[in-house]
Order: structure tokens, then sequence, then C-alpha cells
């Protein structure tokens, strides 16, 4: 956890710092927004700023949001002004701490921001396979793919080999590849020099360069575009970053972590994820199981949430009764532990008596979760699906594929985008397999056949 504290603090500043520091932050001072702007931008980086109430936080604020530095915003001030203090929040800080500082809610602040409370909890033996291997090439500096469904703990698992590693004490660095829009990704990744591009004010430090030393993961990779990935190929392979309009190669000592909710090798094949990327990545693999894959995690991570949020609001922690246990274990948590999480959330605030029973477990639209009515649509297509499942026996893979793409090209009228979007296929990919249908004789819908019947198309 780093933190930039940004202002004198009215005289607290030795005070908020040793509070910061005794609960494992390392601390920066800034006197004033300029200096604090040089230091986010010359690499040191930082996960909270601190600021002085009495600063123009709102000039802040723009001015990071200007130069697309991310970073949350606590103002600081003395207890009486809460007129400065709702001008703060107005301005886009986060939360407002009353000083002479309190020592709890520095703590809390900072645990919501590193998100410690994001524990990894799990008994069962399929996890517990996954954790062992973790543990045992945490201290090399292999690169590690963390592949996984939505919502698995693929970031929590990335912390957990960074903090068992021999970079523990540097930087741990994480980049959203899939948040940042694509004309800002590389600059996010490798820096700029000043005047490389319009807004380009000064000189910014990328990712790879605030990370030296430690660990940047690169979250859900398979999002970046493949024009970037050749660029982020080479800083793996030989060490060294080129910022944008830079001149000459910086070096940069850094462990490599990327996770991704996709199969990368599927988006190889259809040209969207370079392969040499993928082998440079993909050194280790660990793919957690999804949560319904792993029973015995589902009640140990109820329990664990159950206290949590009991905790975070205040309300007696109450045990989870034998039905609603049997009720979670049940569901199919599509979202997987983040689903969970929500859920126990709601219980904790919902429940009425003595334990959480299953009337407390709700869908986000407040439906008891075991009563929640399935879709028509999503029945209609479960129906379906059962019954081209009993169809498909005895066919091989290549035969289903062949007819799935050409009925769907049918009912789009030979329209071949349309058909791939459907298909959740490149066009290339269609267009390769159309031809090798049509050298096999096969009759291929032609382009331009009329106007695609979407009502059809929604049926399929």
């Amino acid at each position: 956890m780093r933190l930039l504290i940004v202002g004198t603090l009215k005289g607290q500043l030795t005070a908020a710092t040793k509070i910061a520091m005794d609960n494992g932050a390392s601390v920066t001072h800034a006197v004033d927004i300029d200096q604090a702007m040089n230091v986010l931008r010359n690499g040191k980086g930082s996960d909270l700023l601190l600021v002085d109430v009495n600063l123009d936080i709102r000039d802040m604020v723009m001015r990071l949001e200007a130069e697309h530095i991310h970073v949350p915003i606590v103002a600081c001030g003395i207890t009486n002004d809460a007129r400065a203090a709702v001008a703060a929040i107005h301005a886009g800080a986060k939360e407002y701490i009353p000083l002479p500082p309190d020592h709890e809610l520095i703590a809390a602040v900072l645990a919501a921001v590193a998100n410690d409370s994001r524990d990894l909890i799990y008994r069962d033996e399929s996890m517990a396979r996954v954790i062992k291997m973790a543990q045992q090439i945490a201290g090399s500096d292999a690169s590690v793919m963390i592949t996984g469904e939505s919502g698995t703990g693929k970031e929590v698992l990335a912390r957990y080999v960074h903090t068992r590693s021999n970079r523990a004490k540097k930087p741990f660095i994480s980049v959203n590849c899939a948040a940042i829009p694509e004309h800002l990704l590389e600059s996010e990744l490798f820096g700029h020099e000043k005047g490389a591009f319009t807004g380009a004010i000064a000189r910014r430090i990328g990712k790879f360069e605030e990370a030296s030393g430690g660990t940047l993961l690169l979250d859900e990779i398979s999002e970046m575009d493949v024009r970037l990935q050749s660029k982020l190929l080479r800083a793996i392979q030989e060490r060294v970053i080129d910022r944008v309009g830079g001149t000459k190669p910086v070096p940069v000592d850094i462990r490599i972590l990327a996770t991704s909710n996709r199969n990368l090798a599927d988006a190889v094949r259809e040209g969207t994820f370079r392969e040499d990327l993928l082998f440079r990545l993909n050194v280790i693999n660990l793919k957690i199981p999804a949560l319904r894959e792993r029973p015995a995690d589902i009640l140990e991570l109820a329990q664990h949430f159950a206290k949590k949020y009991a905790d975070a609001n205040g309300v007696p922690v109450r045990p989870i009764s034998a039905e609603a246990r049997k009720l979670l274990t049940a569901n199919r948590w599509q979202g997987n532990v983040r689903e969970l999480e929500n859920t126990m959330h709601r219980s904790v605030l919902m429940a009425d008596g003595d334990e959480i029973g299953p009337e407390a477990i709700l869908t986000p639209d407040g439906d008891r979760l075991d009563t929640a009515k399935t879709p028509a649509a999503v029945a209609h297509a479960t129906l379906a699906a059962e019954q081209v499942t009993r169809a498909l026996v005895g066919r091989t893979v290549a035969d289903v594929e062949r007819d799935l793409i050409l009925e769907t090209l049918k009912h789009c009228l030979g329209n071949r985008t349309h058909a791939a979007n459907i298909l959740g296929i490149s066009i290339r990919t269609l267009r390769n397999k159309l031809n090798e249908y049509a050298d096999g004789g096969l009759p291929i819908t032609p382009a331009g056949a009329g106007t695609p019947d979407y009502r059809n198309m929604a049926a399929m």
C-alpha cells in the first residue's frame, strides 16, 4: 500500500504518517499539488492520496484526469471544518478524515483502498491444488497466466503469488486492460514523453517502470489490441520498454502476471491474440475452478462473508441455518465468488432472527434464491439445448461445427459480419471456414441474399 500525503495537514503530518506506516503503508510526502503531480508522473506512484483540505482539491482532480492518472483522494482537515469537508467531497474526494487523525479510521480507509479484506479463503481440494502450485512457483520470476471464469478470484490469487515472492516488499501494480481505452493503454503501460501527443503536458512514467523491482499484473489481457501485443512481447522478452514519443529504450525489472477469463488458445486461432505472446506469458498456468466445481468452498466463503459484512454494518454475526446452507450449496453461482459475496452481503442486511435463513438469501431483484423463477426465454433455450444435445450424439465435432456455421449464415441471408457476430468468431475465421466448405463442394449462401430476418436469428 503506497500513500502520498499532500500538504502539511495542519501540523498533524507526523501523526498521520506514523499511523499509516504502522498499518503497513509506505509513505511519501509532497508539500503541494505541483510536487504531488511530479511524484505521480515520475513513477513513485501511489494507491491513495491523503490531501490537506485547504489545498485546491478540485484543481488536483482535474489535473489527474487530464493526465489520465487514476488514484483516489481522501481529504483531511480540522474537525470543525464541515463546509470544507463537503466542498472536498463535491470536488471529487472519496472520503473526509477529521484531524487529529484517528488510528482506526485511517486503518479502515487504508484497508479499503488496499483491498486487504479480499482474503484467500478455501477448503475444497480442487482449490487446494491450485494454491499449492501457486506456493511452489511464487519464489521464481517465471511469468504466470491465471485463468478462470469471471468472479473466481484471479486478482486475489495474483496478489497471493506476489506476497510470497522475493519481490513482496516491492510494488504490486495492476492494470485492467479491458477498462482502459485502446488509445490510452500504450501510454498507461509504457509511459510517454512531454509532447508525445495532445495532452501530454509532461513526461509520465508508465506502469512498467512504476512496477520496477516488483510485480506487474495485466488483468484481462485477452482484451488488449493485437497491435499493442507486439510491443508488450518485446518488453517481456528483452526487459526494456519504449515510452510513447521516447528516443531510447528504458530497462525494467519486473515479474509479469496476467489473467484472462477467455480461452486464449481460441483467441490465437481467431487471430486476436499472438501465439508467441501466449507462450511467453503462459510459462505457468494457474487455472481457478468455478465455484460450483469446488462445493466445499461455498459454505466456507459464505460464513466468511457473513461475518465480514456483519462487522462492516454493525449488526450481530448470525450463523447460517441448515436450510440456508443447503440452498447455498445447491445454487450454480454463475458469477462465482463475486456473486456469492454480494448475495451474503444482502443476506446479512435482510436476515431477521437468530440465524440467516433461506428467506434472507435473495437475488438482486429481491426474490428468494430458491423460488426465483426462470425467465421463459431461458427455459426455452434450456429445452432447445437439451434437444440439440440429444441430436448431436454420434456426430463429429467438425460436422456439428460445419452445420452450425452454414445454418447461421443461411439465417443471416449471407451476411458474413452478422453471422460471425452470432457465432462469436472473427470474420477471418468465418471466411476461412466457408472457403474450406466451398472447396469441399458444399453450397454456401451468397452475400447480399437479402435482409436478414432478425426475428428468426433471435429465436436460434
